[in-house]
Formats: structure tokens, sequence, C-alpha cells
């Protein structure tokens, strides 16, 4: 940039992203105030308007230096530049009040509270000193308190708590760390925190200091706390006390599936887990999700019923100053070090925010509740993500701490809404070269998960301006997604929704994520467990040659019968007995799938089989875990979703290094058949061969059929990019041995990174398709 001769220069900046309620003013402020530059700053619905004038040389190094240094948690995404007629100003730059002319800017998401606010929480000298609210620009909620935008308090759940002359003046300070932090408050005019005891409880009532007191004593206990945070209720209980922990689990009626804790602090964590460097970067940055750690084997003190027959424990830190007093301030009384934090919500239901519901719906689950009185206007339950070897991470749930910062597409979209699936569901919105995830959702069969979803779409409309003209949704037709769809579209210009293949959408997304334009197809590698097929059967084990327009099936795993139908898959035992008679083998006695079911059962599921009743083919990838899950021994009956699975990868890793050898698929031009698979297992189990090794061949063996399939998908098409999406690789030996072995065939794999592989990320391939089959139209 080359400065002018002029002796004075006048120049109008405006700067797009994330830069509202992240301390840009006061930083562009500061900025123009060092560089003795007049002018003003002022929030527009499209971003930061600033105009700037004074010496050439102070508002070129004003215009270089503003977006190579933002605030913390600011994203520029763009600058713009025009010059202007000089005015003549020389008065003190200022910060002018928001420009409320349509358009739109950037919301950014929840972050962990900062250094500097929890210094001040340990301040005994400071006014902040225990204050549970504790916040600056910095730091704090954003998306689960904003209700409209352009980004004010007076479109937050804070606009009910009038500032107190101290936090007035810190607000309008622009040399104060709080100048325009909406979430400001202190012991004097902030949220209050309170404690409700169940009916019946002994323990009493109480407010602000004596709550958290109250609450960390009965943790102590063994009680089980409803604990109001950023995006909703948790469940609380001492990780350690295996009889509370018993108890929370029977009352969620949570089967054996894993709790999440939150550590007091990263010794705590080293104490039960051994984190790398990039799983500590990842539980200690800004977003503090929850991340999936090796458990220490030695010295483990957490309580068994915490994460059952599981290597791995997800574990967080503390990301609200209520988190931070409830482990305690030195001198506090002591309490547990590690808390189960669940979601507060019965299975089924979507995560719990409002204060009077948490009351009955959380009732016979919680012994106390921890509340405040500041509203919570979305929902957003925690994030979980787990780090690959390289360093890179892979979200599992995509949520707190990421929601709704957008992602930038390859492709332009006209305004839309895909509505995900009925698993793990997460809306998306979109519009130009921009998409809006929504916070986890939650799964669909649910009443009050389906008004959630309408709830977020709402709401994810007001925050990002998106007025969509067309919905995408799952192909699959019983869908509760896919209803919702229907009712939505029903109320825009285009009033019936596009239906997207469910792997198809898969593939997009992963293309999509990594910004592929879609000019290019790639051999898509879509594995999960269920999702409906262009031929009316469940597919899961697909290989799709595939881009935004359209996909063929190049190949799919060999199918079997799936004997009940979605609710077969609560049993593995069944689901391996349809793969052996698929595959023509026998049901000796001496198989554990055949000895986990009575005699009765067997003959009833030889029946089905024999009849084809109530028995739909399945290609799954996922139910083929599931059933040789089974058939080593290690899970015959599911409690939870993936169940079955994870207990086999954990079974795996035990002997991953001891044993490289892998069984072989029969391949048949893109088709594997896992019937030499099973045969080989079975002559091995009968061997006595160890069920981790048996395991193990088994991962390797479905890697190296999907690097047999795409090679030969390479040499048919000349394509050379794999993109491997879906639920199933969330396992992370199977997708580590893919993609070694596809990259050491040349080939460019496309693994997913901020976007979920299961059905939280299908929403954005959805939005992708969609939009191509408008264009097409």
């Amino acid at each position: 940039m080359t400065a002018p001769t002029t002796e004075a220069l006048r120049r109008r900046v405006t700067v797009r992203g994330t830069v509202q309620g992240v301390g840009f003013r006061p930083y562009v402020h500061r900025l123009a105030s060092d560089l003795a530059l007049a002018g003003f700053v002022s929030n527009t619905a499209s971003g930061v308007l600033i105009e700037v004038e004074g010496p050439p040389d102070g508002v070129v190094d004003f215009c270089e230096r503003l977006a190579a240094q933002p605030p913390p948690l600011a994203s520029v995404t763009a600058v713009g530049f025009e010059d202007l007629p000089v005015t003549g100003a020389d008065d003190a730059f200022t910060i002018r009040s928001t420009d409320r002319s349509p358009g739109r800017t950037l919301l950014p998401p929840d972050t962990a509270t900062c250094g500097d606010c929890l210094r001040e929480l340990a301040d005994p000298a400071d006014r902040r000193h225990r204050h549970p609210f504790v916040t600056c620009t910095h730091c704090g909620p954003r998306f689960t308190i904003a209700t409209g935008m352009p980004y004010d308090r007076a479109v937050t759940t804070m606009a009910g708590f009038p500032m107190c002359p101290d936090c007035a003046g810190e607000y309008g300070d622009p040399g104060d760390r709080r100048f325009h932090a909406q979430p400001v408050a202190c012991p004097d005019c902030g949220p209050r925190l309170r404690l409700v005891p169940a009916a019946g409880s002994a323990v009493r009532p109480a407010r602000d200091a004596d709550a958290l007191a109250a609450a960390r004593a009965l943790l102590a206990a063994g009680g089980i706390v409803a604990v109001k945070g950023l995006g909703g209720y948790h469940l609380a209980c001492d990780a350690t006390d295996a009889r509370a922990v018993d108890t929370l689990r029977a009352r969620k009626a949570r089967g054996g599936k894993p709790f999440a804790v939150m550590c007091s602090d990263l010794d705590v964590v080293r104490r039960i887990a051994v984190p790398s460097t990039a799983e500590t970067a990842a539980l200690t940055g800004p977003r503090r999700p929850i991340v999936l750690l090796r458990r220490r084997a030695e010295h483990d003190t957490l309580a068994p019923g915490v994460c059952p027959g599981s290597p791995h424990v997800g574990v967080m830190l503390p990301y609200t100053p209520v988190h931070t007093l409830l482990f305690g301030l030195p001198g506090d009384p002591p309490g547990p070090r590690v808390l189960v934090m669940t979601s507060g919500n019965r299975s089924g239901e979507p995560i719990v925010t409002d204060d009077a519901e948490a009351l009955t719906r959380l009732a016979g689950l919680a012994d106390a509740w921890l509340a405040h009185d500041r509203p919570i206007a979305s929902p957003c339950d925690d994030s979980l993500l787990r780090v690959r070897p390289d360093g890179t991470e892979q979200v599992l749930r995509r949520s707190r701490g990421y929601a709704p910062r957008p992602l930038r597409l390859p492709v332009a979209v006209r305004p839309a809404l895909a509505v995900g699936g009925d698993l793990k569901n997460a809306l998306c919105l979109g519009e130009g070269d921009h998409a809006w995830f929504g916070p986890h959702i939650g799964d669909m069969g649910e009443l009050a998960t389906l008004e959630a979803a309408r709830r977020a779409e709402s709401q994810m409309r007001a925050l990002t301006g998106v007025g969509p003209e067309l919905v995408a949704a799952d192909r699959h037709p019983g869908y509760h997604s896919s209803r919702w769809a229907r009712q939505r579209a029903s109320q825009l210009p285009l009033r019936s929704p596009l239906f997207v293949q469910h792997h198809h959408a898969h593939i997009a997304s992963a293309m999509a994520e990594h910004g592929l334009d879609g000019t290019t197809p790639v051999i898509g590698v879509a594995f999960d467990g269920t999702g409906y097929g262009d031929d009316g059967t469940v597919w899961g084990g697909e290989i799709l040659l595939a881009d935004y327009n359209g996909f063929r099936r190049y190949g799919r795993l060999t199918p079997a019968p799936l004997p009940g139908g979605d609710a077969g898959v609560a049993n593995p035992c069944r689901l391996a007995l349809a793969r052996l008679w698929a595959a023509g083998l026998r049901w000796d006695a001496d198989l554990p799938s055949v000895g986990a079911c009575a005699p009765d059962e067997l003959a009833l599921l030889e029946r089905q089989l024999t009849r084809g009743l109530a028995c739909v083919a399945t290609s799954s990838m996922g139910r083929l875990f599931d059933a040789v899950s089974s058939l080593v021994g290690v899970c015959h009956r599911a409690q939870y979703e993936a169940q079955a699975a994870m207990e086999l990868q954990s079974a795996a890793a035990a002997a991953w290094d001891a044993d490289t050898s892998a069984y072989a698929f029969g391949l048949a031009g893109g088709a594997y058949d896992p019937a030499p698979v099973l045969g080989a297992l079975i002559a091995d189990l009968r061997r006595g061969t160890p069920a981790p090794v048996l395991a193990a061949r088994f991962h390797r063996g479905v890697a190296r059929a999907v690097a047999a399939v795409c090679r030969r998908a390479r040499r048919d098409t000349g394509l050379t990019t794999v993109a491997l999406s879906g639920g199933v690789f969330a396992n992370a030996l199977l997708e580590e041995e893919c993609t070694r072995l596809l990259t050491g065939d040349g080939l460019t794999v496309l693994r997913h990174g901020e976007v979920p592989p299961n059905d939280g990320g299908l929403a954005l391939g959805q939005l992708v398709v969609a939009a191509h089959e408008r264009q097409k139209e």
C-alpha cells in the first residue's frame, strides 16, 4: 500500500468477520489513538465500520496493522478500503453507537474464562473476588446469551441486569478490558446464584457463596447436583465415588454409556489420563471441549462406573467461574477434584436450559439444583473431540465453543436450511459462501427434541440473518427430521424439500469442509450404521464416486439381513448370526454369539431369516462391526449406540502393536464380501486366539479392503482423492490405518476435522448438494 502525498488522508474501512463481542472497537480505538488519528468506529449489522483521518503514514500504518493483530477472539474475514474527502477533523477518535441498518455480522462462540478474569476471581482485594459471573471482552458467554444482532447488551439475556455505576464506568471506558463487554457484571448488579434442594431433602436453600459451599459439600457427601452452565444444565457427582456414579447412572437410565468428567486443573487430569502436548492444548484452549484421553492404567482413581470397559475417558477443564468456584479456591473446604459432568436431561431428551423446566424434568435425578437467574437464549451442549497422532483434531460433537462460528463454503449457495438426520442432529443454515451449524441437538425421536430443533432454527435465523428459501433433508421417508422438513418447506418459496441421499451427504460434507468446488468427483468411502439407500435397503458400507451434483455407487459391502430392522441393532448377537446365515456358515454351539441367545430366540431368528420376516437387507459397515464384536465374545447386547463397535475397537487397540496380520475380504469388482473374514475369524477363535487379536485382524482387514477397492476405483476412473466419512470413521484405529494405506498408495485422503464425520456433520453435505440441485433446475 503506497502512502498518498497529500498532507492528510481520510479513509473508510469496513471489517467483516467475527468482530462483535470480542473487543474489536476498543482495539480500534486504542490503535487509532496511539497513531494520533481522528475519526470513529461503529458496529453495523455487517461488521465494523471505521473512518480514520490524519497523516498519510499513520493512516496507512493503521490499515496494515488492523487485521494483522486483532483481539484474541476476533476472526477477520474481509477488510475493505475507500478513500474519502478530507474533513479537516482533528478531534479525538471516538466510538459511536451501533448502526442498526440491515446486514450481517458474525457472532463469536462462548469461550472459557480468561486468565485475567480468573486472577480477579481469586484476588480478595478485587471487587469481583468470588463473583460467579466474572467476564470481559476476551471471554465468557456470547452465543448462549444473544437474542438478536447486532450484538449489544439490549439484545442479550443480560438486558434485565442494569449495570451499577462501577460496571457502567468500565463498560464506557475505551481503555478498559470490559469496554462494551455485554455480559459485564459484578456482585452488586449481576446475576445471582441459588441452591434449590430437592423435595424432602435435608439440604437447606442458599444463595450466592453459601449456595456454592452447600453444593460442594453435597457433592463431597455423594450427592448429585444439577449445575446450570453456559448452554444448559449438567448433572454432576463425585467421579471417584462409586456409589454416587452408580446412582446417577441408574437415575438417568444411561446403561453402560461412558460419562465425561471435569477435572479441577491439569495436574488432576494427569492423575487419571495421559494427555499429549496436542491434547493438552485442546483441553486448555478457549473452546474447552471434552477431549477423549487414554486413561492412566496405574493409580486410576475414577469410579468403575464412569467409563466401564473403555481405555479412554472424556475430560474437560472448568470453563466458567461457577465451575472454578465449585471446585473451590485456596482455603475453601475440600471437595471432589474430579466431577462427572453429564448433560442435564433424561436419556433421549434435549439438554434442559429453563430453570422452571429443570425443577420438573430433572426431578428424581438431582438432589439439588445450583441455578442462577441469567436466562439461556440458546441451548448449547459440550463439544467433543479426539486428537490424532499427528496433532490434528477430529470433532465428534460440534457445539459449545464452535457454534455459531461459520464455515467458509467453496461454492455459493442460495439461502437454505438443511435439517440433518435423526441421530446426533445439528441443523445448518447457509447463504452465499458461508454455512452456520447450529449447536448439537441430539436424537430426534422425542417430541421435546423436535421442538428444540424448531427453536434452534429460529434462533439461528435471528443471529445469522439467513432467510431460507429452500429446505434440504435426508431421503429416509420415516425420519422425524424429514417430516419436519416437509412442514418447514410448506412455509417457504420452494414448498417442497430437496431430499439428499444419506451417504452422498456424508461425502459432500467432507468435500465442502476441505474446500473442494465439486468440479472433480472423489472416491467417497461412507461407513456408518444406517442410511436409507436408493434401492430401499439399509446402506452403510458404501464406496461412491461423488461430487455435489450426484453420485454413483461404485462398491459396497455384501448385504446381509437385518432382523428386526432398527430394533435389532440392540442385539449384536442376532446381527452376528444373520451375517453367518448370509455367508452360509453354521450356527455351531461353541460360537459366542450362539451361546448368547436362548434356544427360543435362536428358533425365532432362524424362522425370520428363512422366511424373510421383518428383515431388511443391509450393507452397513457399522452393523458388521457390531456382528464381529459379538462373534469374538466382546459385546452381545448393546445398551447405547455404537457400544459393540466401540468395545471391539478397544479390544483391538490392546493387541494392535503385537499382531499385524489381517483377515482378507472377498473382492469382486467394487463389492467386498466379509464371508471369508468370518470363516477365518471362527477358525482362529477355535484355535484359542484371544479376542483382542481377532479384533485387530478384523480392523486391519477392513482397512485393506478399503484400500483395494479404492485402488481399483482409481484404475477405472483416474480419480485420486478419497474422502472418508460416516460415523464408523470416529474409530481412530480404522481411520488411521485406512489413511496410512491409502496415502501409501499415492492417494490424497480427506478426513473430517471441525465437521463431525458422523450424522452431526450431515447437514453441511445436504446444504451443498441441495444448492447444486436447485441450480440444475
